[in-house]
């Protein structure tokens, strides 16, 4: 058995930052998770956010016409789907929530009508688009994992009913396909310390490691974002760390190899400051956010990468500028493949994929240490699906 390689494709990146499905390094992924789809917080309704980018944009360099006969795919679920026939250890998910959209779960995972409406529509949202699976990110802003048993019982039952409707459907197949279901789970002892992670584990397939945003704009002092270790000599630097996180979701029964580390393809910027664990004053204008650079970007000029053993990590400084910036250098990314391996980890996983450097490739770096990656099937059968060239494999 291989490992994983996991990236979040988000389907607004087809428009300011131009990155497409068809750019995406399948040969070194085995899951995309699709991002997002949302929840209807009423209904529990599941349902995608942008019908222009998931199903209707057509690229004619990539085949699309709109002289085809039927009803028929396009967008960036098409090309997906394409990937998948080309690479059949590629497999789609559906990320449904995020950092915009998690606060629907609350109201529907109350209630077993809201989880079998939930279920149920993403299931028909994975027999219509071609997903392998869902992957639940209800992990962020408002409800910002259980706060009490009762809400960590919830999120148990939504998963199981996840599972249930899923199975139900995968026996209606020509063959039967297991579809996975995983979760985006969280680093900090205040969240994970509420969740039922053994109730949660028996449905899962596995578990995607939140392990980056230790620190940002958030913090009084320039810290690490992604460290794998705590660091002794300056504690400040380090408010998570990796290393902990993962020993605690294995004290639960968790296999190691259901763990799959989440590593950032972009850095947190600290500006007018003197260096780690020191005030700073801003963030600056970053690429597409303040205080965010895509790695691709990275290293900016006049800035001198560092590596800080102890905390396990790596950032770059400009002393001119003052300014430092906490990311994952090429050879911190093979340091923290060569962890994963000697921990017996799942494998790792990215956020978001458009922001990686086609060149010097975190994914493509970590992917080559890693040395192997898992080799089981994907899905190819739609055969109930309302699309036509899905129903029938994309044929000629």
């Amino acid at each position: 058995m291989g490992y994983r390689s996991v990236a979040y494709f988000v389907n607004w990146a087809i428009y300011g930052r131009k990155y497409r499905p068809q750019e995406l390094p399948a040969d070194k992924l085995t899951h995309v998770l699709y991002s997002f789809g949302n929840i209807r917080p009423e209904s529990g309704e599941v349902y995608l956010t942008d019908t222009w980018a998931d199903t209707d944009i057509r690229w004619a360099d990539s085949g699309d016409s709109w002289n085809d006969v039927g009803t028929n795919l396009y967008g960036c679920l098409k090309q997906l789907n394409l990937l998948k026939h080309r690479n059949r250890n590629l497999k789609i998910l559906l990320s449904i929530g995020g950092w915009t959209y998690s606060s629907s779960f609350t109201t529907p995972a109350s209630t077993a009508a809201g989880r079998e409406k939930f279920a149920q529509s993403a299931v028909e949202l994975i027999k219509n688009y071609g997903f392998d699976g869902l992957d639940t990110d209800f992990i962020l802003v408002d409800w910002e994992y259980p706060k009490s048993p009762t809400e960590a019982e919830h999120l148990v039952l939504l998963l199981k009913a996840c599972r249930d409707a899923m199975d139900t459907y995968s026996r209606t197949l020509p063959t039967a396909y297991h579809l996975e279901l995983t979760v985006a789970c969280p680093v900090g002892a205040q969240n994970y310390n509420n969740m039922d992670l053994p109730g949660m584990d028996q449905y899962l397939d596995f578990w995607n490691l939140m392990a980056y945003d230790y620190a940002g704009s958030w913090e009084s002092t320039a810290g690490h974002q992604a460290n794998l270790f705590p660091s002794r000599q300056t504690p400040s630097t380090t408010p998570f760390n990796t290393a902990d996180a993962v020993n605690h979701y294995r004290s639960k029964n968790i296999s190691g190899s259901k763990i799959v580390v989440g590593m950032p393809l972009y850095g947190r910027a600290f500006e007018n400051t003197d260096g780690l664990g020191k005030p700073y004053h801003g963030v600056g204008e970053g690429t597409w956010e303040a205080g965010v650079y895509d790695f691709k970007k990275l290293p900016l000029a006049g800035a001198t990468e560092h590596y800080d053993a102890e905390a396990g990590a790596s950032y770059s400084y400009d002393p001119a500028k003052r300014q430092l910036i906490t990311y994952d250098t090429v050879d911190m990314a093979r340091r923290k493949a060569d962890w994963i391996k000697s921990q017996g980890l799942g494998g790792g996983m990215w956020w978001e994929s458009s922001a990686d450097n086609s060149g010097e490739s975190l994914i493509g770096t970590v992917v080559a240490t890693f040395g192997c990656l898992e080799q089981s099937p994907n899905c190819v059968e739609y055969p109930q699906s309302k699309y036509d060239n899905l129903k029938s494999g994309f044929a000629a």
